[in-house]
């Protein structure tokens, strides 16, 4: 079972709430609020998708590379490599 799986309502929750930021985000560039405002509302959006991200490459690494039950050399590198992938895209 994947880790998302396991963890698929609490990840849930936490995309439902980012959605809910950027409805806010949405509503207050329609009217035209503050600089001030949107951009605390920015930053606590980014601030939300980081921790997600962290969140589920923390698993990540626990469930597909530092697992001592992964017995395979080519297991462990693949999921380094995917971790490497991703991290690399998160940065652009």
């Amino acid at each position: 079972m994947s880790h998302t799986v396991r963890e698929k309502s609490k990840l849930l929750g936490r995309v439902r709430r980012i959605r809910g930021q950027m409805e806010a985000l949405e509503r207050s560039l329609g009217e035209e609020k503050g600089c001030s405002e949107i951009l605390h509302q920015i930053a606590g959006v980014r601030g939300a998708i980081s921790g997600l991200m962290a969140e589920v490459l923390e698993e990540h690494v626990h469930t597909h590379i530092a697992d001592p039950s992964i017995s395979s050399d080519a297991e462990r590198a693949q999921g380094a490599e995917e971790l490497i992938n991703v991290v690399r895209a998160y940065l652009r």
